[in-house]
């Protein structure tokens, strides 16, 4: 009887210590929950205002939201007496042992994050990186979809895109047509770049500015090679490309301008009858 009424005694004191935690803990949860959503909304928005990937910006949203509830949980439970501390280095301990065992895929996720940010290409472009070449398809957190000319599909990862150098051939509206032309020593330079140029000012894809250069670019072992350097635009590239070796071909020919090929003269040597 004397234990029940030290412990009646006792409880309007232990209510009101321990139950105001309680209530603190409570209200510290529900304001720490609230606020976390509030800041995964808050990161969604600005980030996709921004022009970020929507999967890039959901992610992030997702790990701004759990940081701020683990920092939520935290506080409750040391609000209501429970050491956090060893908890906290649990956490971290786990955190490291997942970080190492996924450094891999968090390099990729980096990666990606950069280059939906920094944006050296963008879905549709073409583009050479990471050994391969081909039109974006897809920007993932952790890899990068390219389609290359004969319809492949290559998965490349995001760390080996940003490792290396990308070539993006699709950021310039206008593209120079490198082209070289050989011809043989007998014919007439002048002629030979009458003829070309005029081939480059009658082509549909050829741009007027920048001019086109027409120029001796080498005297070879078995030719005399001219520079063909027209601009076109971007998208136009190969189909000038493939036009314009046709024309001057074909233009070169009427004008009896021989284009030389490799050749082997065969003598021989009649011997003495024994």
């Amino acid at each position: 009887m004397e234990n029940l009424e030290g412990l009646m005694q006792e409880a309007p004191t232990f209510v009101m210590t321990y139950g105001l935690k309680v209530v603190a803990a409570i209200v510290i949860f529900i304001v720490g929950k609230y606020f976390a959503g509030v800041f995964k909304r808050l990161t969604d928005k600005v980030l996709t205002g921004r022009g970020i990937d929507k999967t890039v910006a959901s992610f992030v949203a997702n790990l701004v939201w759990g940081l701020v509830f683990v920092f939520t949980v935290i506080a409750t439970l040391g609000q209501v007496g429970v050491q956090t501390a060893s908890l906290v280095a649990v956490i971290g301990a786990a955190g490291l042992a997942v970080g190492l065992a996924l450094q891999g895929s968090l390099s990729n996720f980096a990666a990606g994050v950069l280059m939906v940010v920094f944006r050296p290409c963008k879905v549709g472009d073409f583009v050479e990186a990471a050994g391969v070449a081909g039109v974006v398809d897809e920007i993932t957190i952790f890899s990068t979809k390219l389609r290359t000319g004969d319809n492949k599909t290559i998965i490349a990862p995001n760390s080996a895109m940003m490792d290396g150098t990308i070539i993006n051939y699709s950021t310039q509206e206008t593209r120079r047509v490198d082209l070289v032309i050989g011809v043989g020593y007998t014919s007439d330079i002048a002629q030979t770049k009458q003829i070309i140029s005029t081939v480059l000012e009658n082509n549909q894809y050829v741009l007027k500015d920048p001019a086109f250069t027409v120029a001796l670019g080498e005297l070879a072992d078995c030719s005399i090679n001219f520079v063909v350097r027209p601009w076109v635009k971007t998208a136009n590239y190969w189909p000038a490309h493939f036009e314009l070796l046709e024309q001057i071909k074909i233009a070169l020919d009427e004008a009896n301008i021989e284009i030389p090929f490799p050749q082997m003269d065969l003598n021989v040597k009649e011997l003495p009858a024994q």
